[in-house]
């Protein structure tokens, strides 16, 4: 595409991607204090109108382009008459902003080319580019990891990227947390073997999440709490939010597999994890209906956003979960 483009959109569910791609645009300003004067960084969902096209139709300050990031646009501008004011907006940024469109969402990618805004960006050519970020399958992890590990400016031996993908699963930013981690711990003196990923990783975490997962399946509200509890004593509230985020969202792929009548190895190709990891996750996923499934992974996702915004922290709001999830009345 043309660089002549002003205007990005980048969409996804891979959202730790679509920020590090965000990111890259504050290299188009060479001074920093000039980079504050002439960036925005803005949600569509609690942003007035005026304050957008105030934000977008500024002159750039010493610099030649604003730059305004737009997140969240999904979640305002819903509906066709939405899109159709959206778009119309978008036909009036001017070529000095540099306007960048950042929706993490849950999209699946047969639906990509039928996204308003895809289509939209396909239709006006050069002056505006569309890219996804769909996080990478389990399988496709461990090649991930290894790229991560390089651009970090470390290595990892494979057997150790397949290790630390069988625990941080499809989350890449939990992964990237862990390379960094890893990086520090070798000192960059040597490619990260197995040893070093069972030494320093989250093999801990992970058990205790599955166990913690397991204790809500059974209604052991005192035994969940428990060890949620122990888990925020040693990890970050994101960090442990992810894993359990993980761990429902792999229940929810196994049930839809044994609803289907699937058994054991139906699960671990579905997964497309070791064997190991498939038949815990086969087992678990019995104690637990689809809908109920379903149910708590959207709830997931609302706290997920409302800890975001401070409406609630994390912390408070999982263990809010656990208290209705094992409540026997």
């Amino acid at each position: 595409m043309s660089d002549s483009a002003h205007i990005f959109f980048f969409y996804g569910n891979d959202e730790f991607a679509i920020r590090k791609q965000a990111e890259k645009f504050g290299a188009m300003f060479s001074d920093p204090t000039t980079a504050g004067m002439n960036t925005a960084r803005l949600d569509a969902r609690n942003v007035s109108e005026n304050e957008l096209g105030n934000a977008v139709g500024a002159m750039p300050f010493l610099a030649p382009q604003r730059l305004v990031i737009l997140e969240n646009i999904s979640k305002k501008y819903t509906g066709l008459d939405g899109h159709k004011k959206f778009v119309t907006f978008l036909e009036s940024v001017p070529p000095s902003t540099k306007l960048v469109l950042i929706d993490p969402d849950e999209i699946k990618e047969r639906d990509i080319p039928g996204h308003w805004l895809v289509k939209w960006a396909t239709k006006v050519g050069d002056k505006a580019r569309s890219q996804g970020f769909m996080l990478p399958r389990q399988r496709e992890m461990p090649g991930w990891i290894i790229n991560e590990a390089r651009r970090q400016g470390g290595q990892i031996e494979p057997s150790a990227a397949a290790r630390l993908a069988e625990m941080t699963g499809e989350e890449p930013r939990q992964a990237a947390q862990e390379i960094t981690k890893l990086l520090t711990f070798v000192n960059f003196a040597h490619a990260i073997g197995i040893e070093d990923v069972e030494a320093v990783s989250i093999l801990t975490a992970s058990v205790d999440v599955f166990e913690l997962v397991d204790a809500i399946g059974t209604q052991n509200g005192k035994l969940a709490q428990k060890l949620l509890h122990r888990l925020l004593e040693e990890k970050d509230a994101f960090e442990i939010f992810g894993m359990v985020v993980r761990q429902f969202r792999l229940l929810t792929i196994a049930r839809e597999v044994v609803d289907e009548g699937g058994a054991l190895p139906a699960v671990t190709e579905a997964l497309g994890m070791h064997p190991f990891v498939a038949e815990k996750a086969y087992k678990q996923a019995r104690a637990f209906s689809m809908q109920m499934l379903e149910a708590i992974y959207h709830r997931l996702l609302v706290m997920d956003e409302a800890a975001k915004t401070g409406v609630m922290p994390l912390d408070l709001a999982l263990d809010t979960l656990i208290v209705e999830l094992t409540s026997k009345g």
